[in-house]
């Protein structure tokens, strides 16, 4: 098993050892600019931690309105129905033709309508609890081949069944956030204690081949945005780095918007690119380190994880 493209997506263990690290930190508030999955963030959530949690990508910024920011707020029975109505009529044609660059065209048209039925709910909030169940149905549906395909539900009773399953939304008595910005901008403005970075795989891949590139172009309703997208991340920390040193760099300058932040954990993933040494050696030109702690898992991702303190 190896890491996933996904930004935040952990294999089993890995969470639960970040976690463990977080418990030992005292600190009532938390940063997270790049949330990705926004598990680390839920689970924070429900310590009664205040969290700020933000992403540049839009699918990732709606999964933390869900799962953070809201409260409150659960779809009811009507609103599924109303999202799942006509899922499978196909129209004259598809609002968002990018579709068929990941599913077939009975998929297709399920996404496309179900995407258009979303934006009649009556919240935003509830708009981002169907997107976010309608992410995991996509990649349930992504995850057959033509091998294990008859294997597969149709796609609204997996809706349905998500939505059943779905736990009850966590109020811990703060005003927690989901903002969709870019990750140094965001720190650089947020007052927490805490500063949770875990930093994202380099990638000589631009996003628009990512995993998670899909989710986007759903999110979004097309695909017509990645030039403007990847034009606006050129010099950041998440961006295609070709040689560590800028890796390094774009790191340090995240880092150092988040100076006026008192504390910080820095997650990542020594498989090799980034040695932990260096890492230590590049926090450590900002501020002094605390405690590097590590757990390897070298036989299911190929990588140690890391957390440097400071």
């Amino acid at each position: 098993m190896t890491l996933s493209n996904f930004s935040d997506s952990l294999p089993e263990g890995w969470l639960a050892f970040e976690l463990s690290i977080l418990r030992r930190l005292q600190f009532r508030s938390v940063a997270d600019p790049l949330a990705g999955e926004a598990d680390t963030c839920a689970y924070l959530k429900r310590w009664g931690v205040r969290v700020a949690a933000n992403d540049p990508a839009q699918w990732a910024w709606q999964r933390a309105l869900s799962r953070v920011e809201n409260n409150t707020e659960r779809l009811e029975e009507a609103d599924v129905r109303a999202v799942l109505e006509d899922a499978y009529v196909p129209r004259h044609r598809l609002y968002n033709a990018a579709l068929r660059r990941w599913f077939g065209e009975t998929d297709a048209w399920w996404f496309d309508n179900v995407r258009a039925n979303i934006e009649n709910l009556d919240t935003p909030a509830k708009r981002s609890l169907a997107l976010d169940l309608g992410m995991t149905v996509g990649d349930y549906a992504l995850s057959f081949d033509d091998e294990t395909r008859e294997l597969r539900q149709p796609l609204s009773r997996v809706f349905q069944r998500l939505w059943d399953a779905a736990p009850a939304p966590v109020g811990n008595r703060h005003r927690n956030t989901a903002t969709n910005k870019d990750a140094r901008d965001f720190v650089a403005r947020e007052q927490v204690e805490l500063l949770f970075l875990r930093l994202p795989r380099p990638s000589r891949r631009p996003p628009r081949d990512s995993a998670w590139a899909w989710r986007e172009e759903w999110v979004r309703g097309t695909g017509d945005f990645w030039d403007d997208f990847e034009r606006s991340r050129e010099g950041r920390l998440g961006a295609r780095s070709e040689t560590r040193r800028q890796y390094l760099r774009h790191l340090e300058e995240l880092l150092a918007a988040a100076a006026h932040i008192p504390a910080w954990a820095v997650a990542s993933a020594d498989n090799g690119f980034l040695p932990t040494e260096e890492l230590v050696e590049t926090i450590r030109g900002l501020r002094r380190v605390g405690t590097v702690y590590t757990k390897d898992f070298t036989e299911l991702a190929g990588a140690r994880a890391v957390i440097v303190t400071a």
